[in-house]
Formats: C-alpha cells, sequence, structure tokens
C-alpha cells in the first residue's frame, strides 16, 4: 500500500472537461491505491451554481464514464470528500467564503494545512487568483505545510506574455511551489528516456555526436481540431506542441547526466540543454522549420472549413523543424521534430539514428550483400509502450548477406493495465512536493525564446494553404527538409 498523503485540494475551473475527464479518475486512482484515504478533501469552484450533492452526483458520473465502480462503497467514500462551492475568480470578496470552507474542512479532515490549487481555466485569470489566494489568507501560514499551485498550459503565448505571467505568480508563490503541468512528462515511456539513458552504460556511452547521426521525435495525432477550433487557431501546432510537449522531450534526450535523480538536478541539467540551443537568425529560422495546414478529403472538410475557423486562417495545423545544439555532446547532430493533426495515425516516438560504420567490410567486390543499415533506437510512447533496436545481421542462408533485425521489448498488456496515466501520475507527485516532471520557469523561458523567433519569421510571411493530405504525413516541404541534408524520416508511410 502507497503512502497515504493528506492535502486540500481546490480545483479552478472544478466543472470542467479536464477534472470530470482526467483530474477526479486520477484522483480515485490515487485512492484506491492508498495515496488518499482519510485526510484529504476536494473543493470544486467555478460561476455554475450547484450544491455539494450535484457536485458529488456529477462526480460519480465522472468515475462511471471512465470505467471505474461509480456505486461501489469505495466509489461512494471518496466522493464524499468532495464540495463544492460557487466561486468568481475576479471578486475578492469571493475568496473570504473559500477560506471558510478550507478552513472547516481543514478540522474535519485533519489536513495539517496542506494545500494543493489547481488552475484549470484560462490563463489570463492566472495571475489574480494567485495574487488572491495570498492576499486573502488561503494559503496556510503553517510553517509545517505546504502550498502548491499547479497550472495547465497554455502558459503565455510568447516569451513576453510568459514572463508577464510568471511574474504575477512568483509574487505570491516560491518556484518550488509551482507546478506547470505537461501531460507528456508522465508518460510511462518518457520517464523511461531517463532509465534508458542513464541505467545503461551501453546506451550512455554512445550518446553523443560520435555515434549518434541524428534524432528524430514525431508526435501524429490522426484527428483534426474538433471542438478545440476555437483556442487552436488562437495557437497552432507551434506553439500548442512544440514549445511545450516536443521541447521538453528534446530536453530530456539531450540534457547531460545530473549529479543526482532530484527534481532539483535533472531541471538544471535540462536548462542546460536548453541554453545550448541555437536561436536560429531569419534566414536559418526560414530553411529549418516548415509549416502546413490540412486540405480536403472526402467528407472531411480542410482546416478553415472547420467550425469556428476563418475562412481566411494562416495558422498552421503541421510543424517540422531541425534543432541544433552548440554544445560539446550535440554538435553537428541534429533533432528533427514533426507534430501536426490529421496526420496518418495517432502515436508518440522517438528514433535514435546512429551513424553507419565507417567501413563496410561486407561489400567486397564479390558479395551479393546489401548495404549495411543504420542501427535505430526506436521509442514508442504511444499508444503502446516499448523499444525496438534495429541491428544489422546475417541472413539464415548459406550464403553471406546482412539484413537488418529487430530486437523488441513493448509493455505487456498486462502491465500496461497498471500503469498509473500521466495525470495520476503528476498528481502524485504534486503531492509528493517533487517537480521533476514538471516544467521549470527557465525552461519555459529558454522554449519560448526559441519558437518566437520561428514565429516572427512566418509572421513575415504569407503562407500557401492548405499543403498537406489528410491522412499523410505532413507536406512535401517536410519530406525536403530532411532530405536535404541526405537523411530521411525513419518513420514513413510506404514503409
Amino acid at each position: 500500500m502507497a503512502t497515504e498523503r493528506t492535502a486540500l485540494f481546490m480545483f479552478f475551473g472544478g466543472t470542467g472537461d479536464l477534472a470530470y475527464r482526467k483530474l477526479y479518475p486520477s484522483l480515485f486512482n490515487l485512492y484506491q491505491k492508498g495515496s488518499l484515504r482519510t485526510h484529504f478533501a476536494v473543493i470544486g469552484t467555478s460561476r455554475q451554481a450547484m450544491d455539494d450533492d450535484k457536485f458529488r452526483a456529477a462526480i460519480k458520473k465522472s468515475l462511471a464514464d471512465s470505467g471505474n465502480r461509480s456505486d461501489s462503497k469505495e466509489a461512494s467514500d471518496f466522493i464524499s470528500h468532495f464540495y463544492y462551492q460557487a466561486h468568481d475568480v475576479t471578486d475578492t470578496a469571493h475568496y473570504s467564503v473559500l477560506k471558510e470552507a478550507a478552513e472547516k474542512l481543514d478540522k474535519k479532515y485533519k489536513l495539517q494545512g496542506n494545500r494543493i490549487f489547481y488552475l484549470s481555466m484560462a490563463p489570463q485569470f492566472f495571475g489574480t487568483i494567485a495574487q488572491d489566494l495570498k492576499t486573502q489568507g488561503l494559503m496556510s501560514d503553517n510553517k509545517d505545510a505546504f502550498n502548491r499551485l499547479v497550472i495547465e498550459k497554455p502558459f503565455g503565448r510568447d516569451y513576453d506574455s510568459a514572463k508577464q505571467l510568471n511574474d504575477a505568480l512568483s509574487a505570491s508563490f516560491e518556484e518550488e511551489q509551482i507546478f506547470r503541468i505537461d501531460h507528456y512528462l508522465g508518460k510511462e515511456m518518457i520517464q523511461n528516456i531517463e532509465a534508458l539513458r542513464f541505467g545503461n552504460t551501453l546506451v550512455e556511452s554512445l550518446w553523443n555526436n560520435r555515434y549518434i547521426d541524428n534524432i528524430q521525435v514525431t508526435l501524429s495525432e490522426k484527428l483534426g481540431v474538433e471542438e478545440r477550433a476555437s483556442y487552436y487557431d488562437n495557437s497552432g501546432a507551434l506553439r500548442d506542441m512544440v514549445q511545450n510537449h516536443i521541447m521538453q522531450i528534446v530536453s530530456l534526450l539531450a540534457m547531460e547526466q545530473p549529479v543526482a535523480f532530484t527534481d532539483t538536478d535533472i531541471r538544471a541539467e535540462k536548462v542546460k540543454a536548453l541554453r545550448s540551443l541555437r536561436v536560429y537568425n531569419v534566414a536559418d529560422a526560414a530553411t529549418n522549420f516548415v509549416r502546413g495546414q490540412y486540405g480536403s478529403i472526402n467528407d472531411q472538410p480542410d482546416y478553415r472549413h472547420e467550425d469556428n475557423v476563418p475562412h481566411d486562417s494562416t495558422t498552421e495545423t503541421f510543424v517540422a523543424g531541425k534543432l541544433l545544439f552548440d554544445n560539446y555532446r550535440w554538435s553537428g547532430t541534429p533533432f528533427y521534430v514533426r507534430t501536426g493533426k490529421m496526420l496518418a495515425d495517432k502515436f508518440t516516438r522517438v528514433d535514435v539514428v546512429f551513424k553507419k560504420p565507417l567501413v563496410d567490410i561486407f561489400a567486397f567486390p564479390q558479395s551479393q550483400s546489401t548495404p549495411l543499415a543504420a542501427n535505430v533506437l526506436t521509442i514508442f510512447v504511444e499508444p503502446h509502450a516499448g523499444f525496438s533496436l534495429q541491428l544489422n545481421a546475417k541472413t539464415a542462408d548459406a550464403g553471406f548477406q546482412t539484413e537488418p533485425i529487430k530486437l523488441d521489448y513493448m509493455v505487456d498488456a498486462a502491465k500496461s493495465k497498471e500503469t498509473p496515466e500521466p495525470y495520476e501520475r503528476l498528481l502524485h507527485d504534486v503531492l509528493k512536493g517533487d517537480g521533476t516532471n514538471f516544467s521549470s520557469w527557465p525552461e519555459v523561458s529558454y522554449a519560448w525564446k526559441f519558437v518566437d523567433q520561428i514565429r516572427r519569421v512566418w509572421d513575415l510571411q504569407e503562407p500557401s494553404f492548405p499543403n498537406y493530405t489528410p491522412h499523410s504525413m505532413g507536406p512535401a516541404a517536410a519530406e525536403e527538409l530532411i532530405q536535404r541534408d541526405h537523411r530521411e524520416w525513419i518513420y514513413r508511410l510506404n514503409k
């Protein structure tokens, strides 16, 4: 049984889709495993009028929709810890009601003053909420207790707005109290990158520019924008996916080995890696990053004819690019990234392409052997989790020819079922105060500075959209980007 944690959760945006679909079921999973048991309580807040009973009925439905037995005694006991308070986050006077409710629940459940404030709402309210949490006395003043602020993306829409937001939060909370959620960091195989690298001499000794030719990161989505069109059109793939998810994955792949496996040391190495990421000038930004927008196929409208999307929208639904690090480990080894909507399938993978032997001794004049293939280590993140290592071996016949073979490890169905969902992992980390799998402000700032330069260059050019067919792997320019370097994407539709 896990160690029981003690805390009051206060969810701002507590009746939203994310809360019902991900957050409350994740808390129930922690409850079932013993991380939460007797000494916890949840206050859900939103502008919506509702009493505790109606809120608890919604929680029960949330658990049922996520595949849990919502009619069990365990579920009923869990739901009894939930309370609701209608709240206008812009009205300072309303916080006194929340404070009174928090203090009452603290005494009832013996919560020791531990507070977790989860902001699952529009980011323009983050600063206001953080300020009022402090000035109106909702933060515990018990020196042995903790106050932790959890915020969802987007964290700004460029460096300037992100810094303004961070300054507002920092006026009330210390950096170590702020947990910036990136749910990709809660995924099993993303967390496995550190174990794979630093737990295996075979891997880490080759993890550098002497042996690795290039690294490819692909986050592919099969669906279009759906109900997120209004948000997405003001964001685009560069801000929505590259600035956070991709940059976090890349930093884990590129960082040096930390002194110790602690959040402080891991974050420090990620920051060092991002500091060495080359910020392109105008010409290089235009050359090394491409964008796309999906067209129509059959009954599927193109992006510009989706609901709530302007017919002249220049928002990109696809990005591919090349990242270069100016440091000793990675100088000369490019990181290629791509992400988009309405692509061939939904998956996330990392392909580490090793350099071929300098001399192919099997390519002698009388040999019928095909040229040696590059060794490739693939990390499958989703929908299936695992590793694959492509090697060269002799064919099983009388002649002497080589062929690529694969050594595979996939997480089996039983283990996969036991694997915590990303939000469950991250909420557990918040309870423990472990910031390893959350974005620090320095990481966020360096990522924005890199992305902002790409955005500035794109804003000077009128794109020719749409430029890729749905259920492909993006526009032709994405292929040209990597082929220009005499390389190719490891995952391709025609393979």
